[in-house]
């Protein structure tokens, strides 16, 4: 896809990244962003959605925004991926959010949709053919529940990650961390099921997975060896196709965040 100039001749900007979203029907796997540069300060906007796409602000190594690309390609849902670079952002993006975040949908009516856990829920209303909320409404208040109780595990994540980088001790974080882990341990053990909500995966799962992912890059693997049900649920979900398709391997996570921390306006597209 060719890169088109904005007005009064500004910098081209990166191509938009159709993802088709065809598992959900089973279907072939959807491409992959991962190569996909970033829109920065100077760039051109996209243009509008086209009909019958919803478009998806991004940026390659956020786990927040792979949550609503979980659950875009787990749906099935036909949409484009527009990349930004979280450290030299486009002025425009602030008229899609106005602190510059990601993710953000946008519809081909020009709706917008932000904040991770929200983007995921209106993805499973606006689209009901494959949910993955449950329909009884105590067990999707309960996998809410649960979402509120991991809100205190990524800001303890960071902390030790930054901790760890600095020399620090972090032993009352990964004490606090293996408490919060402990949690969802009895959870499965309780409910004696593979995944959260049963035996197959629902939309906690997807809103937990991304920051699992990164156990060992916030240097906090050793935080789950005490829970033997969690520990499956992490095996099982790496086998997950859709987390496959947008899964980051460690030595790029590492390269992209020694960057990041340092500011550089080249993370976003590293390994590129």
């Amino acid at each position: 896809m060719q890169a088109h100039l904005g007005p009064s001749g500004s910098p081209p900007h990166p191509p938009c990244f159709p993802g088709r979203g065809s598992w959900g029907d089973g279907g072939p796997p959807p491409p992959s962003s991962k190569g996909v540069p970033c829109f920065v300060a100077g760039s051109a906007p996209p243009g509008p959605v086209p009909e019958g796409l919803i478009r998806v602000y991004s940026m390659r190594f956020c786990p927040y925004a792979k949550r609503t690309l979980l659950v875009l390609n787990a749906k099935g849902i036909k949409h484009e991926v527009v990349n930004i670079n979280l450290k030299n952002k486009p002025e425009w993006f602030f008229q899609k959010h106005p602190l510059g975040q990601v993710p953000v949908l946008e519809t081909s009516k020009g709706q917008l949709i932000y904040e991770s856990s929200i983007t995921c829920e209106y993805l499973d209303e606006a689209y009901p053919e494959k949910k993955l909320f449950p329909d009884d409404p105590y067990e999707k208040a309960y996998q809410k529940m649960i979402f509120n109780q991991f809100s205190k595990v990524p800001p303890l994540a960071l902390k030790c990650m930054t901790g760890a980088r600095n020399g620090e001790d972090c032993s009352d974080l990964k004490a606090e961390l293996r408490k919060e882990f402990s949690m969802l341990e009895e959870i499965l053990s309780r409910r004696k099921t593979q995944y959260f909500s049963g035996d197959s995966i629902t939309m906690i799962d997807y809103l937990l997975w991304t920051w699992f992912e990164r156990l060992e890059l916030f240097k906090i693997a050793d935080c789950v060896d005490h829970t033997p049900n969690l520990k499956l649920w992490i095996a099982a979900m790496t086998e997950n196709p859709f987390v496959k398709a947008i899964f980051t391997d460690l030595k790029t996570s590492q390269g992209f965040m020694e960057l990041y921390l340092n500011n550089s306006p080249e993370a976003c597209d590293y390994g590129l």
